[in-house]
């Protein structure tokens, strides 16, 4: 048996790929082009888990059976309603005017692959806005950091200004829950997460 095997992130977000760099990892990226539309109304643990095993899906076939094919999926949940990335600026400035002075849910679901096995798990996260201006809206706006982000917010970046706390994972908000990941190599593949830590 493969004492490390290598790590395949299924995705091209540098955020997802910064956080398994920084435990001294260094994932192959093979970016997914699975369809990502789904239904809005399922309850944000599900979206998040189909939507990642479809993304880890579309890359499997060029992978081996000896990698760890990993794919995660994130979304922004508040009242009921899911916020997935905002397309302008007007739909930035409505999310975080929605969350400004609230707790809002943060949910990633991740997918897992190895040696014909595939696992999935969620991770949710609860994460409080301090009140925020129209004017420190606008400008974060105008940084152009929302558009790539679920709820319009990276919580690693200047938006790291309106977070007054967080009951969670913090690597979930920002998009992959590492506790949850390595949870699923240790009880699921029986793969110490020390064993890659190490290298």
């Amino acid at each position: 048996m493969i004492d490390k095997p290598e790590i395949v992130l299924a995705s091209n977000s540098s955020r997802r790929r910064e956080i398994l760099e920084h435990l001294g990892l260094h994932p192959k990226i093979i970016v997914s082009d699975a369809d990502e539309s789904v239904d809005r109304q399922l309850p944000p643990d599900i979206l998040t888990t189909e939507l990642a095993e479809r993304k880890l899906n579309a890359v499997k076939n060029r992978t081996s059976d000896d990698e760890i094919v990993l794919a995660a999926d994130t979304v922004v949940e508040k009242d009921g309603v899911i916020f997935g990335k905002p397309a302008t600026p007007g739909a930035a400035f409505n999310m975080l005017k929605t969350l400004s002075g609230t707790t809002h849910s943060v949910v990633s679901g991740i997918a897992v692959s190895y040696r014909g096995k595939t696992f999935t798990s969620s991770e949710l996260t609860k994460v409080t806005f301090r009140k925020i201006d129209d004017s420190e809206i606008l400008a974060y706006i105008k940084s152009g950091e929302p558009f790539d982000k679920a709820g319009g917010y990276g919580i690693q970046d200047k938006a790291s200004v309106f977070v007054k706390k967080i009951n969670g994972d913090y690597f979930n908000v920002v998009g992959l829950p590492v506790f949850g990941f390595f949870n699923v190599l240790r009880n699921k593949f029986g793969i110490d997460p020390f064993s890659f830590l190490s290298r």
